[in-house]
C-alpha cells in the first residue's frame, strides 16, 4: 500500500513556479467564495431594510476588517500573477524568464499590498 507524505506535495517540481500555481489557485477559490457570501448578503434586501440594516453591524467587528485586508491581498495577488501567466501564454518565449517574473510577481505585490494593507488597518492605531 501507498504511503501518503506530505512533503512531497509541498515539494513537487518546488520553485516559484510551484508556489505561485498554488498561491493562485487558493487566492481564487477565495475571491470566489467572497463573491458568493457578497450574493447572499446582498440578497438580503429582499427581506427588507431592517434585516439587511441589522446584519451591517457584523462588518465593523475587527475580524472583518482584518478579512477585509486578506481579500484585497488575495485580489492583488490573483490580478498580479494574473498578468504573469498571459504574458506567458501569449509569448511563449518569456518561458525562459518564468522564474524571474514569479520573483516580481512578489516583489510587486509586496510594493502595491504592504501600503494598502497599512491604510486599511490604521483603524487600529
Amino acid at each position: 500500500m501507498f504511503k501518503v507524505r506530505y512533503r512531497d506535495y509541498l515539494t513537487y517540481r518546488g520553485g516559484p513556479g510551484h508556489w505561485s500555481w498554488i498561491l493562485h489557485r487558493v487566492t481564487g477559490i477565495g475571491v470566489f467564495l467572497f463573491l458568493l457570501i457578497h450574493i447572499v448578503d446582498i440578497s438580503l434586501i429582499g427581506w427588507g431594510p431592517n434585516i439587511f440594516n441589522k446584519l451591517l453591524f457584523l462588518y465593523r467587528y475587527p475580524a472583518f476588517r482584518f478579512g477585509e485586508v486578506a481579500l484585497v491581498g488575495a485580489v492583488v495577488y490573483h490580478a498580479i500573477n494574473g498578468i504573469r501567466i498571459c504574458i506567458i501564454d501569449f509569448w511563449p518565449e518569456t518561458m525562459a524568464a518564468h522564474r524571474k517574473m514569479s520573483y516580481a510577481v512578489g516583489i510587486a505585490f509586496l510594493v502595491v499590498f504592504i501600503p494598502t494593507a497599512i491604510y486599511m488597518l490604521s483603524f487600529i492605531l
